[in-house]
């Protein structure tokens, strides 16, 4: 398909050339009849030149990229051209790639002979989570003649899926997570034999609780035998996550909803380690998203695949309904996670989607303060601005808590906290549950 055709610097210098002519024809008239066939013979061959390249070129074009990307980070995609025609196409080589992300080495100028194919290779930044597309290429190709370059559009259409960074997200807590490394002082985990599920029989060992020791197992081979215990397996963890307008709040680069988001796959990738089954359910947005909980990789891997394109709407929070609907799809006994962005004005609802879930569920609230109000109530104060400034930040801070403590929630299980440490409370208070048995 021919998109645009555009005369090369060789018509336009003779054009101007041809102008030149003429002006000198003016002052010597001889001259007018070669000016005129001159022109003739420059508009003929323009027009001849433009008729042959109408039709698009004999080339083949491939792309080649990975169906899944990261957000954030820099990936290559690579184009061949494979010239088909009879003749060396002089082009150059844009990609229709989604006009937002960074990008890297294009546009390419270059000549590709007869039969011949070159690999073009560039890089691309993509900027947030979600589907992809990819159109035909732009080759801007030199007519036969070279006086014009036509724009053609040619190749396949590519679609991907842009994840967020599994692998950067994790960081450190996963690391500590896996017990190699300890001094990383980000997770408390307990030792084995702690736990609350029965695991096997061994001998006493010098530091073992008295309590473990089991007295009938004692009595029988006459030496102390103790009970070693490992956390409990086989929970369900099922996250409420709040899709609605509050969520799109923005600290620095990252929006609330995607450190929400970071926070999940952070506590889902544990959870799966753990032997639980990890499920989520979205509320505020325009239609609710079901991952019902499921255990270990594939587990994972389906928690992936079903928050990566989520966006957070312009739709308000509802609560009650969120937790009735939770009630009707989950049966078994869960850790419930709700994530959301608390306001004064949400306390009776939030205390009454808590109160209903808890009668079936263990529940934890972790709402997300904004880090600009913290930063506002410790920077210090010159101006009556500034004055302004952080007598509001205490005002509405005071305000919020206020709200949250109108939730008569237990301590250990609300949070209120800044974007960035959700994903270490989360984790920490997690282990804190398992190992207390408290599911």
């Amino acid at each position: 398909m021919a998109d645009l055709l555009t005369p090369s610097r060789t018509l336009l210098a003779g054009a101007l050339g041809w102008a030149a002519f003429g002006l000198g024809a003016g002052f010597w008239p001889a001259l007018a009849p070669l000016w005129q066939g001159v022109g003739v013979a420059l508009l003929a061959a323009a027009c001849l030149d433009a008729w042959l390249s109408r039709r698009a070129p004999a080339m083949r074009i491939e792309r080649e990229l990975a169906g899944v990307w990261p957000v954030g980070t820099w990936n290559k995609v690579t184009l061949r051209l494979h010239n088909e025609s009879a003749r060396t196409l002089p082009l150059e080589l844009y990609d229709d790639y989604p006009s937002a992300w960074g990008m890297e080495a294009l546009p390419h100028t270059t000549s590709i002979a007869a039969g011949a194919y070159v690999a073009v290779t560039y890089r691309l930044c993509p900027d947030q989570r979600g589907k992809a597309g990819f159109g035909p290429a732009h080759l801007r190709v030199a007519s036969p003649l070279r006086l014009w370059t036509r724009t053609h559009r040619l190749g396949p259409s590519s679609e991907i899926k842009v994840f967020p960074d599994f692998s950067q997200l994790l960081g450190h807590t996963l690391s500590a997570t896996d017990r190699r490394a300890p001094a990383a002082g980000a997770i408390r985990k307990r030792r084995r034999g702690e736990g609350t599920d029965f695991l096997q029989l061994r001998e006493y060992r010098q530091g073992d609780s008295m309590r473990s020791i089991d007295w009938k197992a004692t009595a029988r081979r006459n030496k102390p035998i103790s009970r070693e215990y490992q956390e409990e397996r086989d929970q369900q963890v099922v996250f409420l996550l709040d899709t609605g307008r509050r969520m799109q709040a923005r600290d620095d680069v990252t929006t609330h909803f995607d450190h929400a988001l970071n926070a999940v796959l952070t506590l889902g990738f544990l959870a799966q380690k753990q032997g639980d089954a990890v499920g989520l359910m979205t509320f505020g947005g325009e239609s609710t998203r079901w991952l019902a909980p499921l255990k270990g990789r594939t587990g994972l891997d389906r928690l992936l695949a079903g928050v990566y394109d989520l966006q957070p709407t312009e739709r308000a929070p509802d609560f009650t309904q969120a937790a009735t609907e939770l009630l009707h799809r989950l049966s078994k006994r869960a850790f419930v996670v709700i994530i959301t962005n608390l306001r004064d004005e949400d306390d009776t609802a939030l205390r009454a989607a808590c109160e209903l879930m808890s009668t079936r569920h263990l529940v934890m609230c972790a709402s997300l303060r904004e880090k600009v109000l913290d930063r506002a109530r410790n920077s210090a104060v010159h101006t009556f601005g500034d004055a302004l400034r952080y007598c509001a930040t205490v005002h509405y801070l005071q305000q919020r808590r206020a709200a949250i403590k109108r939730l008569g929630i237990r301590a250990d299980r609300l949070m209120d906290i800044t974007p960035e440490q959700l994903s270490l409370a989360l984790v920490n208070r997690y282990l804190d549950i398992k190992e207390s048995g408290q599911l």
